[in-house]
């Protein structure tokens, strides 16, 4: 199989050697889906592992959003490809103090977010362990997916929502402050962009990507998926404004402290010359979003982040660096 074109960071270099390990025995790593082809349409599949002390802590969430926030990581990937969901199955793992109704908020607050996308939970696994942690695999149908691999010189790259509301969120509990309201909803109970997905695979999107590990990370798997290179315009990158009263608080510029945010599950998409920026309000009407273009994609190679003409080196989240929370 041909190696899979990644990102920097060790969990990416991970992938790699999986792949090399498995040769033939693998197809199409290094995505945010599995495709599966079919005669009309594909079947788009991934799995995406939440576990306490890593991704969340205990006391900062309450059982049922520590199952929407799981599920809803997972269901991005969907929106990521342009897929409409189908259903998800969920391996729970559970520590051995939790009781049957801690099992059921868990559970209840993973098929919540299912079914706020118009799916089902269709199973799953559960098992005891030291920690609470939920691998969740969604399944979906893509009628034209879209893969990190189709971006060309020219597109513009452009992104959802808004960003930095997850890292406000986290800046606050690491002080032992309760967060601004917006930003724990941003990082408790986030919105799979689904419905925004499906518009843009059907308006000419090229290659797309949910922002998990930082703008600048997830900019670079998308100009390796696409063997390209991407400038963002850090200027350009529409911040919360809880992002911006803790940027101002640390002495960040706002847009980098946005730029840096991870877990947000808004999505990056090149999109060509030829997409109308007036059509916007069409995706606030269709799917409740905004949609920022905040870069261009050119010949070459890797990422490069500017703000006001001087040039950024932005960091990313790395799951085997550090624990998020």
């Amino acid at each position: 199989m041909t190696a899979p074109r990644l990102g920097p960071g060790r969990e990416f270099d991970r992938v790699r050697h999986i792949a090399a390990a498995l040769g033939a025995r693998a197809s199409g790593l290094g995505d945010d889906c599995a495709v599966l082809d079919s005669s009309d349409r594909a079947l788009a599949v991934s799995t995406d592992v939440s576990v306490e002390g890593v991704h969340f802590r205990r006391h900062w969430l309450t059982l049922e959003e520590i199952g929407w926030r799981a599920a809803a990581a997972a269901l991005s990937d969907l929106a990521a490809e342009g897929a409409e969901p189908a259903g998800v199955l969920v391996a729970l793992t559970v520590p051995t103090d939790a009781g049957d109704a801690d099992v059921t908020a868990v559970m209840t607050g993973a098929g919540a977010a299912a079914e706020a996308v118009g799916a089902a939970v269709l199973g799953g696994d559960l098992s005891a362990g030291p920690a609470w942690s939920l691998a969740v695999t969604v399944l979906g149908w893509a009628p034209r997916p879209v893969t990190r691999s189709g971006a060309r010189p020219g597109d513009g790259i452009w992104v959802t929502g808004m960003l930095g509301g997850p890292r406000a969120a986290l800046e606050a509990w690491r002080r032992n402050e309760p967060p601004d309201p917006v930003a724990r909803a941003a990082f408790a109970h986030p919105a799979p962009r689904i419905a925004a997905g499906l518009w843009l695979a059907g308006h000419g999107a090229r290659a797309m990507i949910d922002v998990s590990d930082g703008l600048g990370a997830d900019a670079a798997h998308l100009a390796a998926g696409s063997d390209v290179a991407i400038t963002l315009e850090l200027e350009r990158v529409p911040v919360a404004m809880a992002a911006v009263t803790e940027a101002n608080r640390l002495g960040i510029p706002p847009e980098r402290f946005a730029a840096e945010s991870g877990e947000e599950y808004e999505l990056l998409v090149a999109l060509p010359q030829s997409f109308d920026p007036d059509t916007v309000q069409d995706l606030r009407r269709a799917a409740g979003v905004g949609l920022t273009r905040v870069g261009t994609v050119a010949a070459g190679a890797g990422v490069r982040a500017r703000l006001e003409s001087v040039d950024v080196t932005l960091a990313g989240y790395d799951h085997f660096h550090r624990a998020a929370p």
